[in-house]
């Protein structure tokens, strides 16, 4: 598409894709308004829980459905349910319709992200692809620094609905402008949806994500539930690769993963999401308990990580652009990201806002190198037909990584968090403080300066060394991402120019796909 074109579309993309990021860092900040009006603070994890489950079963029906019946029509679509989805979560009366409207909402959500990289693949070659990279990143830099200002601004001086209306605006305008001017080549095909594929796999997600969040908290992971919830995921997705391997037009075409790079790319996302947001969950906590920042200025403190994802993204972006060459920027990446977990893992009571400063902008060097690289040579790996479902599955990976690293990196943290805990009060002292006696922890900013000197220092003293510990085990998962990068294939990106080896190597990519 001409450059001009692309201009008067991109900040639809952008303005959707944001939706999807500020979303659930606003609720979460409002959510203590929300209970205190509606109630129900025994299934205040629900609403959250429901948002993700929606979004992260949804995800790859998305891309499938959006190959099958045009990019625009799906996009469009998955905007509608959202801003529907956000004003039923405006007008809630109690907890349980909130929870049921924030499931409807997450299934929209789904749709966001996937459909504008989608749309982005289909305007932009990924060989020009490479320049947009910086907005992109800049969305996710104004979504984590913005959430948290917005969040805080609403709950202290509106009505928590707004939480949910606040969305109607920037919503309603990009749908809008992407309805009159977004224009997508149109492809007839004969369509055969996998229904039966799609609720296997909506069967064996559910189940992956209700582990992650109930394993080790509402559950012990031995109990009945976390064990049938395992069994469930086996069986749900065992059959479902037998489904998707006979189906003519399957929900998700496991030939893909036969192609290298897409497999590698997958792997990558996956341990990325496990090592980086598993890991940054807990960095707010520490901002605040230990260095003492508000809710508020704690979305600030992240502002070093951010500027960091930006400027990488945006000199790799041109970098790819101008040489064609992508392949060694996710090896850097994972170098760069091991150096930050060692580097984050040495927070401590004594460690400066600056120090920490330093060490998160080490972080988003790396996720810069990672992030928008990995989505294009997923997308530069398969067929055209397939680009909406290369692009929800390397979302896929990277929001189950992210999943699966919250629960194991939040087990390592409360058992090190008890452990610190008992050493310096006491064990009767520590399952009061942290929750481990089962009566619901009490450790947060608004109850610590109500404790006792010596208590308030240890629980300081233990919050930082859980956190330490949290980015320790990090470094394990996180030196597999240059480990698995290294073996990704240069192979041409589509719409530049192609050498005789260039197009021998892409001859042979296909093939293994």
């Amino acid at each position: 598409m001409p450059d001009k074109h692309i201009r008067v579309v991109l900040p639809g993309l952008l303005m959707a894709m944001l939706l999807a990021m500020l979303d659930n860092v606003i609720v979460g900040t409002a959510m203590p308004r929300i209970v205190g009006d509606l109630g129900g603070v025994d299934h205040l994890s629900w609403v959250v829980t429901a948002y993700v489950l929606g979004a992260t079963v949804s995800t790859p029906i998305w891309g499938k459905l959006g190959d099958l019946y045009g990019r625009k029509t799906v996009f469009l679509t998955s905007i509608v349910l959202f801003l529907l989805g956000s004003v039923l979560c405006g007008f809630a009366q109690d907890m349980p319709q909130l929870i049921g409207f924030r499931a409807f909402q997450g299934l929209g959500s789904g749709g966001l992200m996937v459909g504008a990289m989608a749309v982005l693949g289909d305007l932009v070659p990924p060989r020009e692809r490479g320049r947009y990279q910086g907005q992109f990143a800049a969305v996710m830099a104004v979504a984590m620094v913005g959430g948290p200002l917005v969040g805080g601004f609403i709950t202290d001086h509106a009505d928590w609905r707004w939480a949910f209306f606040v969305n109607l605006p920037l919503g309603g305008a990009a749908l809008v402008l992407l309805a009159l001017r977004l224009d997508l080549p149109k492809r007839r095909t004969e369509h055969r949806i996998d229904w039966f594929g799609a609720a296997l796999l909506s069967a064996g997600v559910t189940a992956l994500v209700l582990i992650t969040t109930w394993g080790g908290n509402q559950y012990a992971w031995g109990s009945a539930q976390i064990l049938g919830l395992a069994a469930l995921a086996v069986v749900s997705l065992a059959v479902f690769v037998v489904v998707e391997r006979r189906h003519p037009e399957p929900i998700l075409p496991l030939g893909i993963f036969r192609n290298r790079n897409f497999s590698l790319v997958s792997g990558v996302g996956f341990l990325v999401g496990f090592a980086m947001f598993g890991a940054i969950t807990f960095l707010p906590l520490y901002q605040q308990i230990v260095q003492g920042a508000s809710a508020t200025n704690s979305g600030l403190l992240l502002l070093p990580m951010m500027g960091g994802l930006l400027v990488t993204s945006l000199l790799v972006g041109r970098m790819i652009t101008k040489t064609g060459k992508y392949r060694i920027y996710p090896v850097i990446g994972g170098l760069v990201m091991i150096l930050a977990m060692v580097l984050l893992s040495r927070l401590d009571a004594d460690t400066s806002k600056l120090e920490s400063g330093i060490y998160m902008t080490v972080l988003g060097l790396g996720m810069g190198f990672l992030m928008q690289t990995s989505m294009l040579i997923a997308q530069n790996s398969v067929e055209l037909k397939d680009l909406g479902v290369a692009s929800s599955t390397a979302t896929f990976a990277r929001s189950i990584g992210g999943a699966f690293g919250v629960a194991a990196f939040g087990a390592i943290f409360n058992h090190r968090l008890h452990d610190l805990l008992a050493d310096r009060v006491g064990p009767q002292a520590a399952d009061r403080l942290s929750g481990g006696g089962g009566g619901g922890a009490t450790i947060g900013p608004a109850t610590l300066g109500a404790l006792p000197a010596q208590v308030r220092t240890a629980v300081v003293d233990s919050i930082a060394g859980a956190t330490s510990s949290v980015f320790l085990w990090a470094v394990a998962a996180t030196v597999l991402v240059p480990l698995l990068a290294v073996f990704i294939r240069e192979v041409a990106l589509r719409g530049g120019p192609e050498t005789a080896q260039e197009r021998a190597e892409s001859t042979l990519v296909a093939q293994e796909g």
